[in-house]
């Protein structure tokens, strides 16, 4: 599938950017955030909570997905969108993250990856072609190829041999690929390790995937050194293509990567620190049980529109969130979800408007001043 990707606008001072391209379920308009529906559906939340809140893309996970309830299911189902009632589109992963986290129920070979079912211990194996598979059969609009994402630190010789083994993978799941309505994303590995960062976007460029994505990054190193690769990493890659960092959902890293030309994100951390009782505010993070809040009757924010500030106030949440409500979480993820989609607006108008560079310095001072 062709996914018609266009560049809208350019700021003049950075590489940020305003981009669009076509999904089988619509068009996707960039910087894009991404919710993690890890399982078909995004914790604590319906689809159509999802919808209203007004994002247009969300993320699952092949790994998870294929071990519960199983690739067939959803087929049978008739794909993921019937499945989770989710009509726009999806983007799945591969499971290569999780072939880092798991290492000790994992065996990395040459020809795929076996691993213990984290749910019953059951002994399982992919191969970038049965990857290919599983996610044609979940059947979303965007799939990645099965990658080895390298543990950091990682020595030089290690992370180049696990290089080569994503770069053959890479060319064998494009050769597995038969879905005319699914595009595929080539992940750029190569751990920090500036030499092999290069080597991977040539190779994965010269394959011809229609979208580029960030792998190995965001996985324990420090935020500068992150910073430090990203920006590297995508003075690599042509304007044509779509850019995509996996695993990045603060609100100032997307600020930042956003500035450094990343178009796409996807990050459980909004909705895991919701469930975790902090909630995203322009001033920086707020820990609602705080005794501040026991009798605090205003909103998480006067001038957030989400249904969560429209009808309740913080006394409230401190309340059902001391009281081990299942209300508690689901109207903290709401409003953390909602934030993001308000930031990742304003910052499209703000590229729109060429006045990218101010509202990057006003919002990061504001948010880091306020944190508390």
């Amino acid at each position: 599938m062709d996914i018609k990707f266009k560049v809208i606008k350019q700021s003049k001072n950075s590489r940020a950017r305003l981009t669009e391209f076509e999904t089988a379920h619509g068009k996707i308009e960039t910087p894009v955030f991404m919710p993690v529906g890890t399982q078909a559906t995004v914790k604590t939340l319906s689809s159509l909570d999802v919808e209203e809140i007004g994002f247009k893309m969300i993320l699952g996970n092949t790994y998870h997905l294929y071990l519960q309830p199983g690739a067939d299911t959803i087929a049978k189902a008739g794909g993921l969108h019937k499945f989770m009632n989710w009509k726009h589109s999806i983007l799945t992963d591969s499971g290569g993250f999780q072939v880092l986290s798991l290492r000790d129920i994992r065996k990395i070979k040459k020809d795929g990856v076996e691993f213990r079912s984290f749910i019953d211990g059951s002994k399982h194996y992919f191969t970038p072609e049965r990857v290919v598979e599983i996610e044609e059969k979940i059947g979303a609009d965007i799939i990645i190829p099965l990658d080895i994402c390298s543990s950091y630190p990682s020595d030089f010789e290690t992370t180049k041999k696990e290089l080569e083994v994503t770069l053959n993978w890479a060319e064998r799941s494009l050769s597995a690929k038969s879905r005319e309505d699914q595009v595929m994303f080539g992940v750029i590995q190569g751990g920090f390790y500036k030499e092999l960062r290069k080597v991977a976007a040539d190779k994965i460029l010269s394959m011809g995937f229609p979208g580029v994505t960030l792998g190995g990054l965001s996985i324990g190193e420090d935020k500068e050194l992150t910073k430090e690769f990203v920006d590297y990493t995508v003075s690599l890659l042509p304007e044509g293509k779509p850019r995509y960092l996996m695993g990045v959902g603060d609100p100032i890293s997307i600020l930042e990567y956003v500035k450094l030309g990343v178009d796409m994100f996807d990050c459980v951390l909004p909705t895991r620190v919701a469930r975790n009782r902090t909630l995203f505010t322009k001033n920086g993070p707020i820990k609602i049980t705080k005794a501040i809040y026991k009798e605090d009757f205003t909103p998480i924010e006067d001038d957030c529109e989400c249904y969560t500030c429209k009808h309740f106030t913080k006394a409230y949440l401190n309340h059902l969130f001391k009281a081990k409500e299942y209300l508690a979480p689901r109207l903290a993820t709401i409003h953390n979800l909602f934030f993001m989609h308000r930031l990742i607006e304003d910052i499209r108008k703000a590229i729109a408007g060429d006045y990218f560079e101010e509202f990057y310095t006003e919002f990061k001072d504001r948010y880091l001043s306020g944190t508390r």
